[in-house]
C-alpha cells in the first residue's frame, strides 16, 4: 500500500474495503486492554513463593526485628539486593517500599523545595526545567507538571538522548536542573543507552547548574528478553568524571516479584542521600521491613534472581514476537509505520504517519481495544507530530494480544488512508 502514490480513487476504494473490515470487527464487541505494562498473572505466579517464606522468623541476619519501627535506610539484606540490581556499593543504597515512583517524587520534591548537597532549591530559579527525552515515560512528566517544573523535549535516538542537543541546551540555560533517563530498554522505545551516551551524561555535571541532577530510572535493569544487554555503569562514569553528585538512580522489583508489593531502591552519592534522608525522616518512620526480609530470603543469591528473570523472559518473549510479527506482516514494505525491535523491557514503540496516532487510538477504542492515549509519551500529553503510540504486550493472554494486534494494524491502515484523503 503506497499511499503517497495512490490516486483519490484508489484511496477511496481502500477506505471502503478497510472500513468494511473495521465495521465487522466492531460487531464483535471486543474488550481488550494493552494500555499499561503490567505483569500478567503467569508472571505474578512466579513469586507466589514469597507467601509464608518467613515462617515466623522475623529477625534479619543482623538481629533486626522486622516487625517493629525504624530503619529508614531499609534492611541491609534488602539494600544488598538493590546494590546487585544497580551495580553500586551497598552503602549508597536506600531500600524502600513497593514504589520507585514514590522515591522519584520524593527526590524531585527534595530538589525543588530544599536543594541537594548545599545547592539552592530549584524553586528559587527563575524557570526550573527538566530535559525530557521523547518519546518517554508519562509518569515522569506528571511529576514535573504537578510541581510546575518546565519540560523541554529532547529527541531519542537509537543510542539514547540526542546528546548534542542535551549539551547545547544545558550550556545555554542554567535553569535546566534535571533530565529524566530510562537507560536500559527505555520506556517506550526499548533503546539501551550506548557507552558513549552514558559517558557524555556523566560529564554534564561539569557544565550544568551545580544543582543539576540526572534521574536515572533503571526500571528494566534486569529485564532482558534473551541474551543480556550491557549498560555502561553511570555511577562508575560519574566517579571517574568527579561528578558523582550529578546522578540519582532508581530501581524496583515491581515487575520482578508482585508488582504491588515489591521493593524500591534509590542510590546516590553520600551527599545526595543525606539531603534525601533529611526529608524522608519527616515522611516515614521506616519501610515495610517484613516485605524486605521476604524478598531477601526469596533471592538469597543473585543467581536466583537471574534464574527468576529468565522465567519472566520465557513468558514475555512470545508476546513481543506476536506484536512484532503483526507489525512486520502489515507494514514491512510500506511507510505506514515505524517501530523498534526491543531486546527487553515492557513496550514496543510505534510511530504512525504524521497526524494519525490519535485517530488510530480512537478507532481502536471504538473497536474494543484500549491503547495508551496518543501523546502520553510526551510532556503535557502533546506529541507535536501526533505519531507515537506505546504498545504494552505483557498483560493480556497471548490469544487476546493476537486479536488486539489484528485490530491495531487495521486501524493504522484505515487512519492513514483517511488522513491522506483529507490532505488531497
Amino acid at each position: 500500500m503506497d499511499i503517497d502514490a495512490a490516486t483519490r480513487e484508489q484511496l477511496q476504494n481502500w477506505e471502503k474495503e478497510l472500513n468494511a473490515q473495521y465495521q465487522r470487527i466492531c460487531e464483535h464487541e471486543l474488550s481488550l486492554d494493552i494500555t499499561r505494562g503490567k505483569p500478567s498473572a503467569d508472571q505474578l505466579h512466579l513469586s507466589d513463593g514469597l507467601d509464608g517464606i518467613l515462617n515466623g522468623e522475623y529477625r534479619a541476619a543482623d538481629g533486626t526485628d522486622t516487625r517493629n519501627y525504624g530503619g529508614l535506610e531499609g534492611l541491609m539484606c534488602a539494600r544488598e539486593l538493590g546494590a546487585d540490581i544497580l551495580q553500586v556499593p551497598v552503602e549508597e543504597v536506600i531500600a524502600g517500599g513497593n514504589s520507585s515512583l514514590t522515591l522519584m517524587y520524593c527526590a524531585v520534591l527534595t530538589g525543588y523545595l530544599f536543594g541537594y548537597a548545599g545547592n539552592k532549591p530549584w524553586k528559587e530559579l527563575e524557570a526550573p526545567k527538566f530535559l525530557c527525552p521523547v518519546p518517554g515515560y508519562d509518569r515522569h512528566f506528571a511529576i514535573c507538571e504537578q510541581l510546575g517544573i518546565g519540560m523541554v523535549n529532547v529527541p531519542m535516538t537509537d543510542s539514547g538522548p540526542d546528546m548534542d542537543a542535551v549539551e547545547a541546551l544545558i550550556e545555554k540555560d542554567r535553569d535546566i536542573i534535571g533530565i529524566w533517563c530510562v537507560p536500559k530498554f527505555s520506556n517506550p522505545t526499548g533503546v539501551t543507552y550506548s557507552a558513549e551516551t552514558v559517558e557524555r551524561l556523566a560529564q554534564l555535571g561539569r557544565i550544568a547548574n551545580p544543582g543539576f541532577r540526572i534521574f536515572w530510572d533503571n526500571a528494566y535493569a534486569i529485564h532482558d528478553l534473551d541474551n543480556q544487554v550491557n549498560l555502561a555503569n553511570i555511577r562508575t562514569a560519574t566517579v571517574e568524571n568527579d561528578t558523582a553528585d550529578s546522578v540519582i538512580q532508581f530501581a524496583s522489583t515491581s515487575k520482578v516479584t508482585h508488582a504491588g508489593a515489591g521493593l524500591a531502591f534509590v542510590s546516590a552519592s553520600s551527599d545526595n542521600l543525606a539531603s534525601l534522608k533529611k526529608q524522608m525522616q519527616a515522611m516515614t518512620i521506616g519501610p515495610d521491613k517484613i516485605n524486605q526480609l521476604r524478598h531477601a530470603r526469596f533471592f538469597a543469591e543473585f543467581t536466583l534472581l537471574k534464574e527468576h528473570m529468565h522465567k519472566h523472559a520465557q513468558i514475555l518473549k512470545p508476546k513481543f514476537q506476536c506484536v512484532l510479527s503483526h507489525l512486520e506482516k502489515a507494514f514491512k514494505d510500506s511507510d505506514l509505520g515505524e517501530w523498534e525491535n526491543p531486546l527487553g523491557g515492557y513496550f514496543v514503540s510505534f510511530n504512525t504517519r504524521p497526524g494519525c496516532a490519535a485517530a488510530v487510538v480512537e478507532l481502536a477504542a471504538q473497536a474494543g481495544v484500549k491503547l495508551t492515549p496518543a501523546g502520553a509519551t510526551f510532556p503535557y500529553g502533546v506529541d507535536p507530530e501526533d505519531r507515537n503510540i506505546r504498545i504494552a504486550p505483557s498483560f493480556p493472554p497471548l490469544d487476546e494480544l493476537d486479536t488486539a494486534m489484528s485490530v491495531f494494524v487495521l486501524c493504522v491502515k484505515l487512519a492513514s488512508v483517511r488522513k491522506q484523503l483529507e490532505m488531497l
